[in-house]
């Protein structure tokens, strides 16, 4: 087989990039070692910056998200018993985030995908990535039996952490920088109606709490728990308990509980490999860069990486600008160092570290408290959660 882009994982980067790329003409290929249904089975993301909402009318799939995501204004920030509102709306001249879980935005472009006719390969084996700086790059796999090659002009790695994308690219080439927290999310989603209309994010001195949603009638809600935890000694009646203790009173009170339909835990990281690039290979989303999920970037930054990609390609295959390949790692390397800081600081002050004491409880109280008391910290905060402007590729 033959094809311009081959794009390793059809998780939602993947499949936007297939996306775009089809829309403009551009030949490609998606390759995935899982099925479709374990792909939409992965509980994630939520919260949609205005630039991701923006790249999915692009492609062609916003019609669904238009429909039924719920545009939020702005969002809550609970501490020292009260409640502060940052106006997303007013403090970034009209920017908003949509909530709408990745598990629909990825249903959406496989939709898209089959409709379109173009390759996808579901639970392909034994993925390798050949001659990334030779004058052949290709891909090979194994496909319901059969050992495929896929000859290609650019490779794709949308696979992921644990993808086989980073772990092509020869020992020594790549930077790692990488910092592990030493606490985790334990999450459940529930049928029940929103805490609130917008999500609140707790500072407590039990620690962090996140009151998030999916729709108006189903919930996702957030306690910190340490690494050590395990799921099953977590019963739904503990956790709303302990829900309930680290929000405002007021909030507590109007909490609707109910059995969990998912429960998991998620570790904390923040990670980041340069250069993005090896030769014909392009490294997209989480096989690149991981962020804590408290500043709600992660999808959105993978969101970021495949615009820059899909603009870079397209003036490459359509105007002949191959010295724009070279720029790739930098532009998306920018955006992405701007977001870990945020997504650290967010982490930073409203977790409770081990070492937190009645002083440093104070300290991260204190400095919500300045922020939020004065309107440049607010649009600082606002900026940041809406998402930083795409760099345009010139």
């Amino acid at each position: 087989m033959k094809t311009q882009v081959a794009i390793i994982g059809a998780g939602p980067s993947g499949l936007l990039l297939g996306q775009l790329l089809h829309k403009a003409g551009i030949d490609n290929v998606i390759i995935e070692r899982q099925s479709p249904d374990y792909v939409l089975g992965r509980i994630r993301a939520g919260v949609l910056e205005q630039g991701m909402v923006d790249l999915l009318r692009e492609a062609g799939v916003g019609q669904r998200m238009d429909r039924e995501g719920l545009v939020h204004d702005g969002f809550e920030l609970a501490f020292d018993g009260r409640l502060e509102r940052i106006d997303l709306r007013t403090l970034t001249g009209g920017k908003t985030v949509m909530v709408y879980g990745q598990t629909e935005v990825t249903r959406d472009l496989m939709e898209a995908r089959a409709a379109s006719g173009a390759p996808c390969f579901y639970e392909a084996s034994e993925v390798e990535l050949h001659e990334l700086k030779g004058e052949n790059p290709h891909v090979t796999f194994l496909h319901q039996g059969q050992r495929m090659r896929l000859d290609c002009q650019q490779i794709a790695g949308c696979d992921g952490f644990h993808g086989v994308s980073r772990k092509s690219i020869p020992a020594g080439v790549l930077s790692e920088f990488e910092r592990v927290y030493p606490f985790g999310w334990l999450g459940v989603l529930a049928d029940t109606p929103p805490v609130n209309d917008e999500l609140i994010y707790a500072n407590h001195e039990r620690g962090f709490a996140l009151c998030s949603m999916r729709s108006p009638t189903r919930t996702r809600y957030y306690v910190q728990v340490g690494a050590e935890e395990k799921v099953e000694d977590w019963s739904d009646e503990r956790f709303w308990d302990e829900l309930k203790r680290r929000l405002p009173e007021q909030t507590a009170a109007k909490l609707v509980t109910g059995p969990s339909i998912e429960k998991s835990i998620a570790p904390l990281r923040s990670f980041v490999v340069e250069p993005m690039q090896y030769g014909h290979l392009f490294l997209v989303g989480d096989a690149a860069h991981i962020v804590p999920p408290t500043g709600a970037k992660g999808l959105n930054l993978a969101a970021s990486d495949v615009s820059t990609l899909y603009r870079i390609l397209l003036k490459v295959h359509q105007e002949g600008r191959n010295d724009l390949l070279e720029k790739y790692s930098s532009i998306c390397l920018r955006r992405i160092w701007k977001a870990e800081r945020f997504s650290w600081w967010m982490t930073s002050m409203l977790h409770r570290f081990p070492d937190t004491d009645a002083f440093s409880q104070r300290m991260q109280q204190t400095e919500l408290d300045y922020y939020v008391g004065s309107e440049a910290g607010r649009r600082t905060i606002a900026e940041n959660y809406v998402g930083l402007p795409y760099e345009a590729v010139e």
